[in-house]
């Protein structure tokens, strides 16, 4: 029995481990030496892949192996059956259970912080090699959904990714809750994205490491440094874990007030590994500051419903394990919460499905159903092929 047990549940949040080298085979040949001296670049060449390549190498010893199927959600990152080795996922899969999971990368989350630079043509150039690669590994099973990544820095490389990755095959688009250098995420110059993505049915989402970070002052308080759960000091501690969602909340928002989902009202949107706690408060006050300057603000008077309703209508979030998933949903509405499962990140633990049961409780079967399969199928649209939506192995069960 798989760990779903029979109960149809699509994941919202899965990952590749990737070496240090991943986008090198599809990289535009004439600006891959550029892209490899990046300070960046270099710095993780010397530090980490020695330790990644052996780490990898396990999935080739014959004992590690045979393990692999009794530790699937104890091995975590690197060890993970599955991260890498694209013929293992397959299995992972069968042995979770899941009719479907969203794959997103993990060496290239931020896009190695070009969006921010003033070389566009090797930030999108990296932005597509990334796509080429997601595309590539999830095409070993359709239930490997792959996730693209489209820069919103420049009007026209943006559209040209855009269109690209839907021609490869991407199954959801990614784009950055850090607001470009130059203009509003909402600009009307974007629309073009948001029109190609809603032709597709593809839904648009945003993922943790795309945000405005911690400003490190913080972190200057007299005490010896805080170490992450991974026990070394990049990744998040409790401060810095508190402003993940603010730029997801300011972007989000601004779409909102500024008309995008409205213009293109089959556009369903996402936010996966940015919690979901700060969902309802966000709603309320959208809310809040739509009755507070309606008066004053055209754009305002045009919205087709309250950025409330706009928000269960389009918008959907998979909360953290750790967050109480019930309350959200009670607060929030039956229409927005999703399960992840963050698969191999040791973030998402070792038993999600029993963490976020225990929140469900006292939940309506349409609310958890909702939770676990619906919300997601919804959100997807035309990304999760019909026969996928309800397997027929679980339609049985």
């Amino acid at each position: 029995m798989s760990y779903a047990d029979g109960r149809l549940i699509h994941d919202a949040d899965s990952h590749l481990m990737e070496p240090v080298d991943c986008l090198d085979p599809y990289f535009e040949k004439r600006l891959l030496d550029r892209f490899r001296s990046l300070p960046f670049m270099e710095k993780l060449r010397s530090e980490w892949a020695v330790t990644i390549d052996e780490r990898l190498s396990l999935h080739q010893d014959a004992a590690f192996r045979a393990e692999a199927e009794a530790n699937l959600l104890l091995r975590k990152n690197y060890e993970a059956h599955g991260a890498w080795v694209r013929e293992d996922r397959p299995q992972a899969m069968d042995v979770l259970g899941f009719a479907s999971q969203l794959v997103f990368t993990t060496r290239c989350l931020g896009n190695f912080g070009l969006d921010q630079s003033d070389d566009m043509e090797l930030c999108y150039a990296a932005a597509d090699a990334h796509n080429r690669m997601m595309t590539d590994f999830c095409s070993i099973d359709r239930r490997l959904l792959p996730v693209a990544y489209v820069p919103l820095e420049d009007f026209d490389r943006a559209r040209a990714t855009t269109k690209l990755a839907i021609d490869l095959g991407a199954k959801a688009l990614m784009v950055p809750s850090l607001c470009p250098q130059k203009h509003s995420p909402s600009h009307v110059a974007l629309d073009p994205v948001w029109a190609l993505a809603q032709e597709a049915g593809l839904p648009v989402v945003l993922h943790v490491g795309g945000e405005a970070k911690l400003n490190p002052v913080y972190k200057e308080n007299g005490f010896p440094p805080v170490p992450d759960f991974h026990g070394g000091d990049d990744n998040f501690t409790s401060v810095s874990y508190m402003p993940i969602p603010e730029a997801a909340m300011q972007t989000l928002a601004t779409l909102i007030f500024d008309g995008v989902f409205d213009r293109f009202p089959n556009l369903k949107w996402g936010a996966i590994e940015l919690g979901a706690n700060w969902v309802p408060g966000w709603m309320r006050a959208m809310d809040s500051a739509a009755h507070a300057f309606v008066r004053n603000e055209e754009r305002l008077q045009k919205l087709s419903a309250k950025p409330s309703e706009i928000v269960r209508r389009q918008f959907r979030a998979a909360p953290y394990p750790h967050e109480d998933a019930g309350w959200i949903i009670r607060n929030a509405g039956e229409e927005v919460a999703m399960f992840s499962s963050d698969f191999p990140h040791i973030e998402g633990g070792r038993n999600p499905l029993k963490r976020f049961d225990e929140t469900l409780e006292g939940l309506s079967d349409s609310a958890i159903k909702a939770f676990y399969s619906g919300n997601f199928i919804d959100m997807m649209g035309e990304g999760l092929a019909p026969d996928l939506r309800v397997p027929e192995l679980q339609r049985s069960a």
